[in-house]
């Protein structure tokens, strides 16, 4: 929030402006002071939650070509819906959770079904429902994500049993169905594991060290040091 007043302060309000889509208008009288406009801000971004929480979905769950590091002001995506097309949402700052404005780009031949589709399904948009899930419905076919969202989920299976969550077996008492947690330090490397996968595997190399309850080694992929705590879920 930026503050500007001028000769006129107190008797006129302040001006103001911050990282947000519209300015609301400030109620002011002869005995308002700044905190009070202050307040009234504060109160302005409360109301926006749904609309950022809105584009915070857009942006996790779908593939968002521009802006690449959107400001919280701007009220539009565009994305990548695959088959060479793009479409441009306007998100309304006032009402988040109704049916976008869009705008299709691309060939004809591909961007002709989806505004036909667009046209006779928007009326099943669902306030409830996640954005992506609404566009699936209206278009009638799963969207893709991005390719670094992809990459990510596929960073979420374990590098040694390739597997997002552990077996559900009684021998493994709390790890149980666990999904991986532990991961490699190495920027450049940042390979999920299991830390039961992980431990089991540091036991089958000679190399490994143990200092009390802590087993240390090297990462099966980059072989930088790694440190995993021993459990006893077999036990």
């Amino acid at each position: 929030m930026e503050v500007q007043v001028d000769k006129t302060y107190p008797q006129c309000p302040p001006s103001i402006s911050g990282d947000v889509p519209y300015i609301p208008k400030i109620e002011w009288s002869a005995t308002s002071r700044l905190k009070d406009a202050v307040i009234q801000f504060k109160k302005h971004v409360d109301t926006l939650e749904d609309f950022w929480s809105t584009l915070d979905d857009i942006d996790n769950s779908l593939w968002v070509v521009n802006p690449n590091f959107p400001c919280r002001a701007m009220c539009h995506r565009l994305v990548n819906i695959g088959n060479d097309c793009i479409v441009l949402f306007s998100i309304n700052a006032r009402s988040p959770k109704t049916v976008p404005e869009c705008r299709f780009m691309g060939p004809d031949s591909s961007i002709s079904p989806l505004r036909k589709a667009w046209s006779r399904n928007c009326k099943k948009w669902m306030q409830e429902k996640s954005f992506r899930d609404n566009l699936v419905c209206v278009f009638g076919f799963e969207l893709p994500k991005s390719p670094d969202t992809e990459k990510d989920e596929q960073q979420l299976e374990c590098g040694i049993c390739y597997a997002q969550h552990l077996p559900i077996e009684d021998e493994l008492g709390t790890k149980s169905g666990c999904p991986t947690d532990y991961q490699c330090d190495n920027a450049n490397c940042r390979r999920a594991f299991h830390g039961l996968c992980l431990m089991d595997w540091l036991r089958s190399i000679t190399t490994t060290r143990q200092s009390f309850d802590v087993l240390f080694g090297s990462c099966p992929y980059c072989s930088e040091p790694v440190a995993v705590k021993i459990t006893n879920t077999r036990s």
